[in-house]
Parts: C-alpha cells; structure tokens; sequence
C-alpha cells in the first residue's frame, strides 16, 4: 500500500482524535455522543475504539440525571449508543415524552428529528419492552405520514432511508455517503467536519484496496482448485463469496480471515448448488453418507464433480483446522466435520421434499431451514478464525451444538428469503417455502396475513438477537458476537437487491464500492445479474 498514504491517515486520525478530545471537554453530555455518531456513520469507529468506550461509560452514570433536560432526539440517541454497545440502558428512559396513557405527547409528533432518532432507538428494542416497540411503531407510521406529504422536503431523503434501512440493522459502509452527511448533527458543523471527512476518505481508500487485494487472492485460488475445471456452475462467483466475510469482519486487521472464511463460504453455495440443481437423489445420499463418515472411498461411484467437491470440502477443513491448532494447541476438525454433516444431512431432507412433492410442516420446514441456511458452518468457521486468548471449553462446547446466536441468524436468513422471494414473486414454491407451508397448514389464511406472521417472526427474532448480542453476558469474544450481528444485518441487504431498483446493478454497485480498476476487474469476473441478486 502507498506508504505516504498511510503517513497521510496517521497525521489526519491524529488531527481528528484532538478534535475528539476537544469537543469532550467542550460538552461532556452531548457533543461527545454525537461525535460517535458520526464516527460510526463514517465507518470509522474502529479507529476510535478506547475513545469511544471511555466516552460511554461515562454516560451510563449521567442517563437518567439528565433525561429530563434534553430533547427527544438527544435521548433516543443516547438511548441507542449505549445499548448497542453492551451498557445499561432502559427503555423507560422515554417515559417523560409520554402521556398518562402511555402515548407519545402530543408536542413530539411532529418533531421530525425526534421521531427519527426514536424509530432508529427501538430497532434495539428486546423481548418485553412492548411500550418501546409500541412507540416504535407510532413513530414510523407518523414519519410515514409526513413523508407522504412532504416528498420534496430537504428531510424526505433522510426519512425515507431511516424507515428502509435503520442504522442498528444496516451495514454503514453501504450507506448513501450524502445521507450520512445529512443525518449526522456534528458532521454539519464545518468546523468539525474537515478532518473526520478527509480520514473518512483516506481508510475509504486504504480498505478498498485492502479489499481488492483479498478478492485477488480469493479468485486466484479458485481457478488453481481442480472443482473450478470441473464444476460450470452459474453461481459460483467469488464476489459472491467474498461479499458476506467482507461485510461481516469490517475491521482491516481480520484480512487472513475474510480469504478463509470465504473459501468456507464457497463451499455452502457449491454444496447448495449441487443439491438443489445437479445431483440425482440417489447421488446426493451417497455423498451425503461420504461427508457424515468422512470417508473419500463412499465417492467412489459418484460424479467426477462430486468428488471434486468432497475432495474441496475435505482440503478445506484441514487447511483451517492446521491453522487453529498452531496457533491455539487445539484440533477442531471433529467439530467442523459434525457441521459439515448436519448441513448436507439438512439439504438431503429438503431433496427429499422436493422429490416426493410433499411439503412438510411450517415448524419442521423452518427447522430444518435454519440449518440449511448454512449459518451455523460458517459461523463456526468464524468463530475458530476470530479465537482469542479468551478461548474455553465452555464456548467450544456451546459452538459444538447450534447456539442461539447461530440459529437466530439463520432464522432471519431463511425467512428473509422466503418473504421477499415470495413479495417478488421469486418463489416457485418447488424447493419449499415457509410460506407455502403456512399457508397449506393453515387454511383461509391469506398471502397478506402469512406475510405479516413472517415478518412478525423476524421481528421476534430480531429482538432475541439483541437480547444475546448487547444484554446478555456472552460467552464469545466480542468480535464474534459482532460478526454474527453483521451477517444478520448482511442479510437484509442482499434481499433488498430485490425490491431496492437504485442498487439493481450490483455489477456497477461492487466495482464502486472497491474500486476496482480495469485489470482487477477483468480477473475477479464480477457477475453481472439482472435481478442484482446474490443469494438464491
């Protein structure tokens, strides 16, 4: 990387770290909140990690003093910077904004700022805070109102994307750059702007190329592998692959990471592919038995791919388990092959489906979907990848099952895909749908009210997620519980490829997002789709 590029990023974080401190000592209560805010809308707040800790912790002390001095807005924010970082905050810190009915008083209705800043505070709203979510809902359908009737004011932009895409569930990176400037208070001031902006750009830069460098290499060792002579596969793209580790592990220092575990990634597409397009049922329960025995001689009989794939699958596993137990003294390749099995074993049952035409039970299909997903393979790949000095035999053994963290993400992930393939008329309703089942399990039920029920249950689940991720001592290191938060928030971004026509060219998308240039571009073969999707 350009070395005076990286003196350049040293000299300008510095500069924005004084301003940091600065504007602490200038206002202790606010300014140093909404300074956060635009750190983290500028996807830099791994840069300011000590800084932002020391600043929040702080204000778990000051929360309550001073709610009853500030606006809405200043306490939905405070509200939703201390819970998404794991500290105290309740959601009965809104109570002085309502009535004696437990509405929103009437003089907050149409503050826009205010009921902006509330929506986005009960996206982290858990099991049991009804009020909070009631106010929520209150909240979105009065923005919802005024954007209807004011299109063409210089707050609809900022509106409309808080209601489509709230910051908890979004991934800040693949947020509209002019929003972020029109949504956050401290960037406005011009005075304060100058050196987050131009640091903002410099770790833009730094990242992208980062970034371009890794898929290189994650392209290169796919044409150097034998399944990729072998295998034609209309899906297997590694931009496609690359996108989730990408997405999910945000901090640069994780780049060795993001090559592995995409090579993880590939193979749940791959493996996905063969059983829902390629393989013959017959076929498939044969390979299905090589996995669970792990043994290369059950593939004997089988197809020069399939052998390939195991063969893949097989290298794979050992080149990520040598790496653990090197590091760490420990072997997790019994771990990895029980993952590995439960996965095929899972697309081998929905094969069966499909084969007998016979759709099974909503809660039995969305079982079975939430290991068919894949989630919990790659976030136990992950989670091995992200081990730290805090490794125990307690969250090996919670990895070794299906914890809630894996299957609450993979709830999220399969009915996401059913209900926007469903809006969009993507589902044929051949490989299953929880829809489909619903529906047929539940008589006079219509499309409207089975839609509503799955969104009810990714909401539900939602809240779990952070019930796990930001309330509940977790026995993960932090960079895991924050990897599994993105990929939840990486889901909701693929599938909005399907009803979001500003981002229908995800060719385009990409090459902007990395900045690729011309001979990168021409090696890595991003995938041009028509639809913008990346998952099926």
């Amino acid at each position: 990387m350009d070395e005076i590029l990286q003196i350049k990023h040293a000299l300008v974080l510095k500069e924005a770290k004084n301003v940091f401190n600065k504007v602490i000592k200038e206002d202790p209560i606010m300014e140093g909140l909404y300074m956060i805010d635009a750190i983290q809308r500028l996807s830099i707040d791994h840069l300011f990690k000590e800084e932002i800790q020391k600043t929040l912790l702080k204000q778990t002390s000051i929360i309550s003093d001073f709610a009853n001095h500030l606006h809405l807005s200043q306490v939905a924010l405070q509200f939703r910077l201390l819970r998404q970082a794991g500290l105290c905050a309740h959601a009965d810190i809104f109570v002085n904004f309502k009535d004696k009915q437990g509405e929103l008083k009437e003089e907050y209705r149409e503050d826009i700022k205010g009921l902006v800043a509330l929506y986005e505070a009960s996206q982290l709203s858990i099991e049991g805070e009804d009020s909070l979510d009631d106010t929520g809902r209150l909240s979105r359908q009065l923005l919802e109102t005024w954007l209807s009737k004011h299109e063409d004011h210089h707050e609809a932009q900022v509106v409309a994307n808080a209601l489509e895409n709230p910051l908890h569930q979004s991934l800040s990176r693949f947020t509209n750059r002019n929003i972020i400037l029109s949504s956050s208070v401290v960037l406005i001031r011009s005075k304060r702007r100058a050196s987050f902006l131009e640091l903002a750009e410099i770790n833009f830069c730094m990242i992208s190329h980062l970034n371009q460098n890794e898929l290189f290499q994650v392209s290169q060792w796919w044409k150097e592998v034998e399944v990729g002579m072998e295998m034609k596969f209309g899906r297997m793209k590694a931009v496609k692959w690359y996108m989730w580790p990408m997405a999910c592990l945000t901090d640069p220092k994780f780049s060795k990471q993001r090559i592995q575990l995409t090579k993880s990634v590939s193979l749940v597409y791959i493996i996905d592919d063969i059983f829902d397009v390629y393989g013959s049922l017959d076929d498939l329960t044969c390979f299905t038995d090589a996995v669970n025995r792990w043994d290369s001689t059950d593939t004997v009989q089988l197809p020069d791919y399939m052998k390939s794939c195991f063969n893949l699958l097989h290298n794979t596993i050992n080149e990520l388990a040598a790496k653990v137990q090197l590091k760490h003294g420990l072997n997790p390749t019994n771990t990895l092959k029980k993952s590995w099995a439960a996965l095929v074993n899972s697309f081998l049952v929905e094969a069966r489906w499909l084969n007998s035409g016979e759709l099974p039970k909503a809660k039995e299909y969305l079982e079975n979907g939430i290991v068919s997903s894949g989630v919990h393979v790659v976030f136990l790949h992950a989670f091995f990848l992200l081990l730290d000095q805090n490794i125990t035999q307690q969250n090996i053994a919670v990895m070794d099952q299906i914890p809630s963290l894996s299957s609450l993400v993979g709830k999220i992930l399969r009915l996401c895909d059913d209900l926007e393939g469903d809006k969009s008329d993507d589902q044929n309703g051949l490989d299953g749908s929880y829809l489909v089942c619903y529906t047929k399990e539940n008589d006079g039920v219509s499309v409207e009210d089975a839609q509503t029920h799955v969104a009810h249950l990714i909401s539900n689940a939602w809240k779990r997620l952070n019930q796990e991720t930001l309330i509940t001592p977790s026995p993960f290191p932090p960079s895991f519980t924050e990897f599994c938060l993105n990929a939840s928030r990486m889901v909701l971004l693929m599938y909005s490829y399907r009803r979001n026509q500003s981002l229908l060219n995800l060719q385009e998308y990409l090459k902007s997002l990395l900045r690729v240039d011309k001979a990168t571009y021409e090696h890595i073969h991003i995938p041009s789709n028509p639809k913008g999707q990346m998952l099926s």
